[in-house]
């Protein structure tokens, strides 16, 4: 067992893990934040996507204890209640999901690219969405919904 000490969504977590546990699989079971979904365990998919200390990862390919001390957020510490993130709103008024499996990792990756890309152009989201399936074709919604949050 590893004891391990971050911050999730604002929140001081400490807790004992197993030194397997994937940081995916503390998030979802041990803090039952299950908006961070399991797609693949491979790291193909991107449904997993959080911001580990304010860059997007995926974390099915990471330890728990190799996130202790850092700061992370899931698609629960995005947007308030009654109040959605920019990019969760485009997403909505963009109609940016179909089963929405997908849609909390799109959400994080989205707003990490515009982190790094103040204004991208469709061709620079799509390349940068290349981790992330969208397994119902999604695509083109997904894509408008990150440009409206671009220019909002």
């Amino acid at each position: 067992m590893t004891s391990v000490s971050m911050r999730v969504n604002g929140a001081d977590v400490r807790a004992d893990v197993e030194d397997r546990t994937l940081l995916v699989h503390f998030l979802r079971e041990h803090l039952r934040l299950t908006g961070t979904h399991v797609g693949c365990d491979t790291s193909q998919c991107g449904a997993c996507t959080i911001h580990l200390n304010g860059e997007a990862v995926k974390s099915c390919t990471m330890f728990a204890a190799q996130a202790d001390g850092d700061e992370i957020v899931t698609i629960e510490g995005v947007g308030e209640p009654g109040r959605l993130h920019s990019m969760q709103a485009a997403f909505q008024q963009h109609h940016a999901l179909q089963c929405g499996f997908c849609t909390p990792g799109m959400i994080m990756a989205g707003i990490d690219i515009l982190r790094r890309h103040k204004s991208p152009d469709e061709e620079t989201i799509r390349e940068e969405l290349e981790g992330n399936l969208c397994r119902c074709t999604g695509y083109v919604n997904i894509v408008k919904a990150i440009k409206a949050a671009a220019e909002s």
